[in-house]
């Protein structure tokens, strides 16, 4: 289970500037402006920070799907988790959230995220209409299926994408999102 809250580890050192490259990849693509134009996601700091959980989900679980020696796609995943704790953490505190709160925000944070990352695990499974209704409720707030059929669409898109690179492309940070598009998902 990869754990939150590894401040005191940090990765091997020619796995940071990877993980800060992905990382980044995956900050500049829930900043797309198309998620908030054309698929209606709010655009506001909640908004985003579900964007950014719902990218974050998605190489994490392409990330469980490469076969690899366990290690290096362990670390891979870990060193995500703990720059996306860290990116929080100075978020918080470029906030003014004080030094007292940051910690419970914290653990509020990882309940979001795991708690996101199941519901969207279990709707993959269960299909496109499951996976809408889940983003529906956690990005849309339940108020705008139509839209989360079609950011469903898009996620469906970027699964493929993502399950289409090797190993080695997925390690080396060297791939892109797909650009989200305004298209109906597919409703078998």
């Amino acid at each position: 289970m990869l754990w939150p809250f590894n401040h005191f580890r940090k990765p091997p050192a020619p796995l940071r500037g990877t993980i800060e490259a992905i990382y980044g990849m995956i900050v500049a693509q829930a900043r797309e402006p198309r998620f908030y134009r054309e698929l209606g996601v709010a655009d506001t700091v909640n908004g985003r920070f579900d964007m950014l959980l719902l990218h974050l989900w998605l190489l994490l679980q392409q990330l469980k799907e490469i076969e690899t020696s366990g290690a290096s796609q362990e670390s891979l995943s870990q060193g995500l988790i703990d720059r996306f704790c860290s990116d929080m953490d100075h978020n918080l505190r470029e906030l003014g959230t004080s030094d007292l709160k940051v910690p419970k925000k914290m653990q509020e944070f990882g309940r979001a995220f795991y708690g996101r990352a199941a519901a969207y695990d279990r709707a993959l499974a269960e299909g496109p209409e499951a996976l809408a209704l889940a983003l529906d409720k956690n990005i849309y707030n339940g108020t705008d299926l139509a839209q989360a059929r079609r950011l469903a669409g898009y996620v469906a898109e970027a699964t493929a994408a993502l399950a289409a690179l090797d190993e080695t492309t997925v390690a080396n940070g060297s791939w892109r999102f797909p650009p989200p598009v305004a298209t109906e998902m597919m409703t078998k």
